[in-house]
């Protein structure tokens, strides 16, 4: 029997949340048991986590007794895309992001058995707290809360920790055995709790906000790691033969910035998307670029403006290419060891649909390891 608390991970796609909850030697949790019901997804957990039970299949045709034991704490990254900004906004009442309904009927199914988890984490983008008007981020909630849970939320932005710009909401559940070792403010404050999360917050009904708390983490050091540090060497990689295309398509502004890059002399690496605006009535493609050193949000490779490009100026010229799975995973916090899909598309579709390892270990150590552990030891 594990000697560290036991989590289960729900749409766990290629496991990177169950990575950063397993922490390093004792100090994280153990995965007891993984379901996704993506078969691409399951064949890349299974290749990099073949020690851990893994179930392939929808959460909704999982019943409890499929469930091994009484986990310490549930993990749920439910789909995000009928709730972030880039989807329709269906909110969870549409097909993908309702899955967070199947899951939560396992977890009431495992309350009926004495077995439900001290603490649950619902991780999704932040366009949860406003999707359906508010409406779906208070669904949530009230179920938490309801079932005899203290519910709060934190908004995470992996720029944090990794050198991408990647905001999102981790909605945290807690009994009250694990009460007594989470941290807790009694006031919002610092950067993980947002003006917006703190308007969702204003916005929910009595009830929940009687049962809200304002969870507490550190604030992590100065991140010193950028995008050009995390990028193959410029002879390794394939570069656009019709780059000079794609920076044509650059909005005044953003050859404004390209041509600064140049005429610099330095090397400076941006990355970019394409995007469809709207000028003077009429959708056309732009690339809008970033010189910060941070990529741009990663996303699934599903639509031509869905690839993050390169952008590499140095000696007095600016080279385009497109961004390699190997490297998003980098930018999701996983070693080179990680064993990635053998296509490119597949392989950012599994990164672009993930949660940085860095946020999911902050998140553990600071938060989720103090509630379970001093329960332990009181129990």
């Amino acid at each position: 029997m594990s000697i560290r608390p036991t989590a289960f991970e729900f749409f766990s796609g290629g496991g990177l949340a169950g990575i950063g909850l397993c922490g390093t030697g004792l100090s994280g949790l153990d995965i007891a048991f993984a379901n996704d019901m993506d078969a691409a997804k399951g064949r890349a957990f299974v290749a990099n986590h073949p020690d851990t039970p893994f179930r392939l299949g929808d959460v909704w045709s999982l019943i409890p007794d499929d469930l091994p034991g009484a986990p310490d704490l549930a993990w749920a990254s439910s789909p995000c895309q009928d709730v972030s900004l880039a989807g329709a906004r269906g909110g969870l009442e549409a097909g993908r992001s309702g899955a967070f309904w199947g899951f939560w009927r396992l977890i009431q199914g495992l309350a009926d058995q004495d077995r439900a988890p001290r603490v649950i984490v619902l991780e999704n983008v932040i366009g949860l707290l406003t999707s359906g008007e508010g409406r779906d981020f208070a669904a949530v909630c009230t179920a938490m809360a309801q079932a005899g849970y203290r519910v709060g939320a934190l908004e995470m932005d992996a720029a944090h920790w990794l050198p991408q710009s990647r905001p999102r909401l981790f909605v945290v559940a807690m009994r009250d055995a694990a009460l007594d070792g989470a941290p807790q403010t009694s006031a919002p404050s610092g950067p993980f709790h947002s003006p917006r999360l703190r308007a969702a917050h204003a916005r929910l009904p009595q009830a929940v906000r009687d049962a809200w708390a304002w969870w507490s983490l550190p604030v992590p050091p100065r991140r010193n790691l950028d995008l050009d540090a995390l990028l193959e060497p410029d002879s390794a990689v394939d570069w656009l033969e019709d780059g000079d295309a794609v920076l044509a398509l650059a909005a005044p502004l953003h050859r404004a910035r390209i041509e600064a890059a140049v005429a610099s002399g330095r090397r400076m690496v941006g990355a970019a998307y394409r995007r469809v605006r709207t000028e003077k009535g009429v959708k056309t493609q732009r690339l809008e670029i970033r010189f910060d050193g941070l990529a741009g949000c990663l996303r699934t490779p599903a639509g031509g403006s869905s690839r993050q490009y390169v952008v590499v100026c140095d000696g007095g010229r600016a080279r385009v290419r497109r961004l390699t799975g190997r490297e998003a995973a980098r930018l999701m916090g996983l070693s080179d060891d990680y064993r990635l899909p053998p296509s490119e598309s597949a392989a950012l579709k599994l990164m672009g649909d993930a949660v940085a390892v860095p946020v999911v270990r902050a998140l553990t150590e600071g938060l989720l390891l103090p509630a379970l552990t001093a329960h332990r030891a009181a129990a």
